[in-house]
C-alpha cells in the first residue's frame, strides 16, 4: 500500500511539472531496476540546461529511506534494492540554477523488478497424517503447499514408495487415496513432496526447490471377526482370513480333571482381527455343553470341568468368541475332548538295557549279539488286549540329540568319532505323561557296513509274508500282507516290520526290501465292528434284567407297605401307654399321662403339675373327638349356663380317681391288668346309690340321656393320638371302621 502511494503522488509531480520540464532539467519519468542490484548503480540520468543548474532531492520525502544519491547528473542506488522489501520508490529531484535562481522539481518513479532470487519454503519439514483403511479412492489425505516470496507459479511432484497416494495435479498438492488400503498389507507411507520454482524440465535459470516429507498412517477399521490363535492367515477374494485347526483335549473316565483343561495346540484363545483395535474378546460355549459338563471363563477362554464325565465316546464343543463391544463379530471354534480310560500301568520296555552298535550318520542301530536291526520297544499293560503295543507311546532319547529313535529303530544323525556312548531312553505315554526308561549303550563304529536310511524316502516296504509275535503275550499273528514302517512319526505304526535278518539295502526309487524274513509287532489299537456289537448287546441284556428286578422290589414293596404301617403304629403305641410315673413294672403297665397335668388339685398322683389350657400352645394340646360332644347329648340348658361358664371351675371328665362329686362320671385306666388279656381298657361302672337313684329319676332336662350316652360310650386308642399321650376317645361304637377293629385285634 505505502508504494501504490508513493507512485500516485510522483504521478502528481509529475504531471504539475511537465508543463515546465526541459527549461532546467529533466528526466525520465519511470525508470526500472532489478533487485539485488550493485551498491551506487546507475538508475538513470537527469539532463540539464547548463553548468550552472545544481541537482538535490527535494525536502522532505525526496530520497524514500536513503536509497539513492546523486552524483553530478546521475541518480544512483545507495543500496541494494530487494523487490521482496519494496517494489517502487517515488524519487523527487529539485533543480536550481545558479545564475538566474530558477527552481525546478521534478520526479522520477524508481520501478524494483522482481528476480527468481527466493526458493520454495515449506511450512513443516515432515507432516504426520492419518487415513482409515478401506477409505474410497479420490479421498483426500491433506493439502501440503510451499511458499516462495517470488510468488511464481509452484510445480510439485509426489514421490512414493507405492501407488496408494497421488497428487490431485501438479500446481495443486493435494494428496488422495489412489487405491484400496489395507492395514495388514500397508500400515504406514512415507511420501516425498517436492516443490519446484519453474516449469519441471525447463532451462530456466535460476531455478529453485524445496522438498518435504509426508507421513501417512493407516488406521484400523474393525472389519474382522476375532481369530483363535493359533491360526493360517490367507486372503480370499481381497480379503484376509485366518483358520485354526481347533483345539483337543483329553480326560479320564469317571475322573474330574482339575484346574483348567489342558488343551492341544493350546489354551482357547482369540484375539482381535483388527489388530489395530484389539477388541476385548467374550468366549461361550455355543453347543455340545447341554448337560453342563464344562465351565469356559468368558474373559480368558479357560475350560475347567464341573463333574466327572461318564461317556465313553469323545465330547464336541462349539466354542464361540464374540467382541465384546461389537459382538456381530464373532467367530467359533471346535474343541474336541477325548475320554481316556485310567491308566494303571506305565510304559515299560521290553528289556531294561539295550546295546546297539552304529557305523555312520542316516545308518540303523544293529544289535551286536544277533547281527539284527536293534527294536527299541515299550509295552503297557493297559493295553494288554492290543498285546501291550499302546499307540500313544514315544521315544526319546535324554540329554542328546546324536540319536533318534524312529518307529523303534535307533538311528545316528549327528557324525560321532568311534566311542562308546552310555544314554538313556524314555517311553512316554503322551495322553497321561507316564514313562519308563532304559539303558543305552551306542558303539560307534565306523569300519563296519550296517543299513541305512534310504535317500530319497521316509518309507521301509517290505514285501516277503512275515511271522508276527507279541513279547510278553501268549497269542501269535501271521500276516502276509506288506507291511509299511514310516520314519516320520516318532511312535509306532499299526503294522511295524522288524527284520529278523540283515536286510539287503537297495536304493533305486524311493523304497528297499529284504529277502528276510520279519518278525512283526501287531498292536491293536481298537475293536472290531463284531467285537463291540456284542459288547453292547451284552450291556443291553444286563439293564433288562436290572429293570426286571427293580420292577419285582417296588411291587414287593408296595404290598408290604400297609404291614409296616401297622407295626409302625403299634411300636408307637406300646411305647407311649409303656410309661408310668414309677418307672417300668412288671408287665404291662397302663397310665394316662395326659390327665396326669390336670388342673384338678385334689386328683391323686398329679404330680402337683399344671397346665394353662390358655396360653399352651396349639400343638401340645392336640384336637380329639371325644372333647366335642353332639347337640343331642348335651343338657338342654346348656346355653342357659354358658354365661357362667368363666365363673366355673374347669373340671375334666377323665381321672385317675374316682370322684365323689356330684354330676362325675369317673373313667381310669387299670394298672395291674393281665398281659395275656385281650382287654387292655376297662369301663368302671358307677355302683353308687344315689347314682342309680338318679338314674331311676326322670329328668326333664336331658341329663338322663347324656348319662346313658357316656355310659354305652365305647373307650378306644384314636390313631392319630398314639403320639401325642393323650390315647384315649370316646366315640360311638356303631361307627368303628374294619380297619379300627383289625387294629386293635392286632395290638
Amino acid at each position: 500500500m505505502d508504494s501504490l502511494a508513493g507512485l500516485g503522488f510522483l504521478l502528481v509531480v509529475l504531471v504539475q511539472t511537465s508543463a515546465v520540464t526541459g527549461q532546467i532539467c529533466s528526466a525520465e519519468n519511470q525508470v526500472n531496476i532489478a533487485e539485488n542490484n550493485a551498491v551506487n548503480a546507475v538508475v538513470t540520468t537527469i539532463t540539464t540546461a547548463g553548468p550552472g543548474v545544481t541537482l538535490s532531492f527535494r525536502e522532505p520525502g525526496g530520497n524514500p529511506e536513503n536509497a539513492f544519491k546523486l552524483e553530478g547528473n546521475g541518480l544512483l542506488a545507495a543500496v541494494e534494492l530487494d523487490y521482496e522489501v519494496k517494489t517502487s520508490y517515488a524519487v523527487g529531484i529539485r533543480c536550481i540554477d545558479t545564475e538566474t535562481g530558477e527552481q525546478l522539481s521534478i520526479g522520477i518513479a524508481v520501478i524494483v523488478l522482481n528476480l527468481n532470487d527466493n526458493p520454495p519454503v515449506f511450512s513443516q519439514n515432515l507432516y504426520e497424517v492419518s487415513v482409515e483403511e478401506m477409505s474410497r479412492i479420490g479421498t483426500t489425505v491433506g493439502q501440503f503447499p510451499a511458499t516462495d516470496l517470488d510468488k511464481p507459479t509452484i510445480y510439485y511432484t509426489l514421490t512414493s514408495e507405492s501407488s496408494e497416494f497421488i497428487l490431485k495435479s501438479a500446481t495443486v498438492p493435494e494428496v488422495l487415496v489412489n487405491a484400496d488400503l489395507d492395514y495388514d498389507k500397508v500400515k504406514n507411507v512415507q511420501l516425498v513432496l517436492e516443490a519446484q520454482d519453474t516449469l519441471p524440465g525447463s532451462t530456466d535459470s535460476p531455478s529453485f526447490t524445496a522438498t518435504t516429507t509426508i507421513s501417512i498412517t493407516v488406521t484400523d477399521v474393525d472389519n474382522r471377526p476375532p481369530w483363535f490363535q493359533p491360526c493360517t492367515s490367507y486372503p480370499v477374494g481381497g480379503v484376509l482370513v485366518c483358520t485354526g485347526s481347533g483345539y483337543t483335549g483329553r480326560v479320564v473316565l469317571n475322573e474330574l480333571k482339575e484346574g483348567v483343561l489342558p488343551l492341544t495346540p493350546g489354551p482357547v484363545y482369540a484375539i482381535d482381527g483388527d489388530h489395530g483395535i484389539k477388541e476385548a474378546i467374550t468366549y461361550s460355549f455355543l453347543s455340545g455343553n447341554e448337560d453342563g459338563l464344562f465351565i469356559i471363563n468368558p474373559d480368558t477362554g479357560n475350560i475347567t470341568m464341573t463333574r466327572p464325565t461318564d461317556v465313553l465316546w469323545g465330547i464336541n464343543l462349539t466354542v464361540m468368541a464374540a467382541q465384546r463391544i461389537n459382538s456381530h463379530q464373532y467367530a467359533t471354534t471346535s474343541v474336541t475332548i477325548k475320554v481316556d480310560v485310567k491308566s494303571l500301568h506305565p510304559p515299560q520296555f521290553q528289556k531294561p538295557a539295550y546295546e546297539a552298535l552304529v557305523t555312520g550318520v542316516g545308518t540303523m542301530a544293529m544289535d551286536p549279539t544277533n547281527k539284527e536291526p536293534l527294536m527299541i520297544l515299550a509295552t503297557d499293560e493297559d493295553y494288554a488286549a492290543a498285546g501291550g503295543i499302546n499307540p500313544h507311546i514315544s521315544y526319546s532319547v535324554v540329554g542328546s540329540n546324536d540319536f533318534s529313535i524312529i518307529n523303534g529303530y535307533l538311528f545316528m544323525t549327528t557324525d560321532l568319532e568311534e566311542a562308546t556312548h552310555n544314554l538313556e531312553i524314555l517311553a512316554t505315554d503322551v495322553t497321561n505323561d507316564e514313562t519308563g526308561s532304559a539303558t543305552l549303550v551306542v558303539d560307534v563304529n565306523s569300519g563296519l557296513t550296517t543299513t541305512s536310511i534310504p535317500p530319497s524316502t521316509t518309507d521301509f516296504t517290505t514285501t516277503p509274508p512275515v511271522e508276527s509275535t507279541t513279547t510278553g503275550s501268549s497269542s501269535t499273528t501271521s500276516i502276509t500282507s506288506e507291511s509299511t514302517i514310516s520314519t516320520a512319526a516318532s511312535t509306532m505304526a499299526t503294522d511295524t516290520a522288524v527284520p529278523s535278518s540283515s536286510p539287503s539295502l537297495t536304493t533305486e526309487g524311493s523304497t528297499f526290501t529284504t529277502s528276510a524274513h520279519f518278525t512283526v509287532l501287531v498292536p491293536g489299537g481298537a475293536y472290531a465292528v463284531q467285537d463291540m456289537a456284542a459288547l453292547g448287546a451284552s450291556l443291553g441284556v444286563l439293564l433288562f434284567v436290572c429293570l426286571v428286578v427293580i420292577g419285582v422290589l417296588a411291587h414287593r414293596m408296595s404290598r408290604g407297605k400297609a404291614y409296616w404301617k401297622k407295626i409302625y403304629e403299634a411300636s408307637m403305641f406300646r411305647s407311649s401307654v409303656g410309661k408310668g410315673p414309677g418307672g417300668p413294672k412288671e408287665g404291662i403297665q397302663y397310665t394316662n399321662e395326659a390327665f396326669e397335668r390336670d388342673e384338678d388339685k385334689g386328683s391323686l398322683d398329679s404330680g402337683g403339675s399344671q397346665v394353662d389350657v390358655k396360653t399352651a400352645p396349639a400343638w401340645d394340646i392336640p384336637p380329639r373327638s371325644s372333647e366335642v360332644l353332639n347337640a343331642r347329648q348335651l343338657p338342654d340348658d346348656a346355653s342357659d349356663t354358658s354365661s357362667n361358664t368363666a365363673d366355673k371351675e374347669v373340671k375334666p371328665i377323665l381321672t385317675k380317681e374316682r370322684r365323689t362329686e356330684e354330676g362325675y362320671k369317673s373313667v381310669w385306666f387299670k394298672e395291674d391288668i393281665d398281659p395275656n388279656a385281650k382287654e387292655e381298657v376297662v369301663i368302671i361302672p358307677d355302683s353308687r346309690e344315689e347314682d342309680s337313684e338318679e338314674d331311676e329319676e326322670p329328668s326333664s332336662s336331658g341329663r338322663e340321656d347324656q348319662d346313658h350316652n357316656l355310659k354305652r360310650s365305647k373307650v378306644g386308642f384314636s390313631e392319630t393320638d398314639l403320639d401325642s399321650g393323650l390315647g384315649v376317645k370316646i366315640d360311638d361304637p356303631a361307627e368303628d371302621s374294619d380297619y379300627d377293629r383289625g387294629l386293635n385285634i392286632d395290638l
